[in-house]
Formats: structure tokens, sequence, C-alpha cells
């Protein structure tokens, strides 16, 4: 007895095929960026994150390069971009913040 013949169904043009199971990173959108400076840290990143924008990072704004480790004694002095442009939704967003009282 002869084994079956094997035929390939796919052409070589055809895309690839995703994996099952792999995870399906959604689609990024245009959305209006929020003004959060003069927020706390914490609050200007939860903020962000609520308008659907997470990737982000946040500098000390006097140049010393301290980090902020606990966020609600920082305050937000300046973004980047710009609050109110549209932008994506997977655009770093800069968050320069200083210590209250400085």
């Amino acid at each position: 007895m002869s084994a079956p013949a094997v035929t390939e169904s796919a052409q070589e043009s055809d895309p690839p095929k995703p994996e099952t199971g792999s995870p399906a990173e959604p689609a990024a959108e245009e959305k209006k960026l929020p003004d959060v400076v003069g927020m706390n840290l914490q609050e200007g990143q939860d903020t962000l994150q609520a308008a659907g924008f997470y990737v982000l990072n946040d500098k000390d704004a006097t140049g010393q390069n301290r980090l902020q480790v606990f966020d609600r004694n920082w305050v937000i002095t300046k973004q980047s971009p710009a609050a109110g442009r549209k932008v994506s939704t997977d655009t770093l967003i800069t968050l320069y913040a200083k210590k209250i009282g400085e």
C-alpha cells in the first residue's frame, strides 16, 4: 500500500496566518491629548491612561535626574507632546515633573 499523496493547498503568495492563541494587539487610534500640567504625577498618569494613552515616561524637570518614587509628591510642569493635539494612542508621552514645593 502506498502513502497518500500530500497536497499543499496554500499558494506561495498567501500571507502567513497568525498563530493560534497569539494575542492580537489593538490598533492604535488618534485621540486628543489631555492637559495634565499642574496635576500631581500620579493623577496625570491616571488621566492619560483613562484617555487611552499607556506609553508614558516621566523625567525630573529640574535636570537632577531624580527618580519619582512617590508620584503624588511630584507636580507636572510640562508634557510632550503638548496637550490638545490629536496623536496616536501609541505615542510616547513624556511628563516633566518637580517635587511639590520646589
